[in-house]
């Protein structure tokens, strides 16, 4: 347990940072799912606009600091890449 005054703060922050972290992460996740899902039910339409969501909540992530950029750039450009297939 924390001693100092200063720790008992850093842990308190900590703990909110962590129900702040956790809300945008699964929001992106579940974006993420809506997509693929869409993608295995060959749904070219509903995957694209899926996509725009799942766009804006993978770069909100990034924003915040939940998720680095490159990985939210890598998340993204599979996404694309896997729905620009289904449409062929």
């Amino acid at each position: 347990m924390a001693n100092t005054s200063s720790a008992k703060k850093a842990l308190r922050v900590s703990a909110r940072k962590k129900i702040v972290n956790s809300k945008i992460k699964t929001s992106y996740r579940d974006a993420k799912k809506d997509v693929i899902k869409a993608i295995v039910a060959n749904k070219p339409a509903q995957a694209k606009k899926l996509l725009v969501k799942a766009y804006s909540a993978i770069d909100t992530a990034a924003k915040k600091g939940s998720l680095h950029k490159n990985t939210a750039s890598k998340y993204e450009s599979r996404l694309a890449d896997q729905v620009n297939k289904l449409g062929k």
